[in-house]
């Protein structure tokens, strides 16, 4: 096998498709190879400039959520803090108010603090469905049909040893039908 030294070739430094031929003639085999080595060159260049490009994108984003985030973080600190105080307040003028009524201090008080007892589970209630929207249960059953992802698995496999469970009585009873649910 013969190794190839660059400049063998007058055509070499001529772009592809340069060379002197009819228009419907099919270019030489060498002529082929410059053609598909040039786009080859070219595509592998455009690839690696558009990971560079996207690698700077996701480096800049990252860093710009990151400093999103923390700030983000001491103004929800702020608000938290005066939230709090508006609401002590607002408590505060509430039992005032019941007081300007006649109610007692003890009915006052109640009555604030059965308010934000309500908020608070109310709160409490939202925020369970948020975290549970969080769980991203729809990426994690994908992930677990192909197979990448499993809640069973584990590196300690104890309940291999245990015995399967019996069939329960849903799965096995008789449907109207006369066949069995599967």
């Amino acid at each position: 096998m013969t190794e190839r030294v660059t400049g063998d070739d007058p055509r070499e430094d001529e772009p592809a498709g340069s060379a002197e031929r009819a228009p419907g003639e099919t270019p030489h085999l060498d002529e082929s190879i410059r053609r598909i080595r040039a786009a080859a060159k070219e595509t592998a260049s455009s690839g690696l400039d558009s990971g560079r490009a996207l690698r700077k994108l996701i480096s800049a984003d990252f860093a710009l959520a990151r400093s999103a985030l923390g700030r983000g973080l001491a103004w929800a600190a702020v608000s938290v803090v005066f939230g709090a105080s508006a609401w002590l307040l607002a408590m505060g003028a509430a039992i005032a108010l019941l007081q300007s009524f006649g109610l007692s201090w003890l009915v006052s008080i109640s009555i604030t603090m059965l308010v934000s007892l309500v908020v608070t589970g109310l709160a409490a209630w939202r925020v369970s469905v948020f975290f549970d929207y969080a769980g991203m249960h729809a990426t994690r059953r994908q992930l677990t049909r192909l197979g990448l992802f499993s809640e069973t698995s584990g590196d300690d496999d104890e309940d291999d040893d245990l015995p399967a469970p019996p069939p329960s009585v849903a799965t096995t009873a008789p449907v109207p039908g006369g066949s069995v649910p599967r």
